[in-house]
């Protein structure tokens, strides 16, 4: 029997994700169920696939159930991908795109298709818990295979998602973008820490960052205890991003930042922006 990983966006007010817990323990009911995340933006694709290629690397080999799908019940498929982890099952919209390509891609892709493995349902509303609950629970005790759920999909055909690249700003910059705002307010970015050695920048360096238009200084440091309290920070995160924080506050408000926010790092004194102070009141 394999754990099931589910990840989706359908928050904790409503009883969507205790349905789909139930519709798996029906079918598979010693299989364990291991909850990601469900408060992620509703219908934000990008930051939940993102979420779920940070977690995959921890999580237990066997079934991972996403739903984040602001086109259920168009024509998007319904898919189950086979990878050297285990089996992905979700919309195809690219939200399982990064999490697959992080543990060695797909060898095998299926449009979920088979009557036999839904659940019969006026509505094309819930496919969580009609379509892809129900194709984990059988993957998950396997009571059917992959091959059985329905027909082979072309890999080319699937939806990727296209995550930011980090590009020089023609300034002696690095221009990033904020991948991810967590639940204390810190802001993930799409750049690297070797993106700043590029630069000639080291952790205990002040950097120049600049956020429409506007630069400020903040310090690359190596953890929050390291500036004083209200003190903007620059750090390496848990998935070795750089991340920008305020210690004792939120990021995404003191600066202000959100999920795609363009962010420029840069040598101190490298650009003729004027420097704003930065306070905990913003501008």
């Amino acid at each position: 029997m394999l754990p099931i990983s589910f990840l989706s966006d359908f928050g904790l007010v409503d009883e969507f994700v205790g349905v789909v817990h139930g519709v798996i323990a029906r079918i598979a009911p010693e299989a364990r169920v291991i909850d990601v995340g469900h408060d992620f933006p509703r219908g934000d694709v990008q930051s939940s696939a993102l979420a779920l290629m940070r977690a995959i690397q921890y999580l237990p080999e066997g079934v991972a159930l996403a739903v984040v799908d602001p086109g259920v019940g168009t024509e998007r498929r319904a898919i189950a991908a086979r990878t050297p982890w285990g089996f992905f099952v979700g919309p195809d919209n690219g939200l399982l795109a990064p999490a697959v390509a992080i543990v060695g891609g797909a060898d095998l892709i299926v449009s979920i298709e088979d009557p036999r493995y839904r659940l019969p349902a006026e509505g094309e509303t819930f496919h969580g818990r009609d379509v892809f609950g129900p194709a984990a629970a059988v993957l998950a005790s396997g009571e059917a295979s992959i091959e059985d759920l329905g027909p082979t999909v072309d890999p080319g055909s699937v939806t990727p998602l296209m995550i930011p690249l980090v590009e020089p700003d023609g300034m002696g910059g690095m221009l990033g973008e904020v991948l991810w705002i967590d639940h204390f307010g810190n802001a993930q970015t799409n750049v690297s820490p070797a993106d700043l050695a590029s630069l000639g920048l080291s952790s205990g360096d002040e950097v120049a960052m600049v956020i429409a238009g506007i630069e400020r200084r903040i310090s690359w440091t190596g953890a929050y205890g390291d500036v004083e309290p209200g003190e903007g920070l620059l750090h390496v995160d848990s998935y070795g991003q750089i991340a920008v924080a305020v210690r004792d506050g939120r990021a995404d408000e003191a600066y202000p930042l959100t999920v795609r926010t363009a962010i420029t790092f840069r040598q101190p004194g490298s650009s003729s922006i004027p420097v704003t102070p930065f306070t905990l009141d913003g501008l």
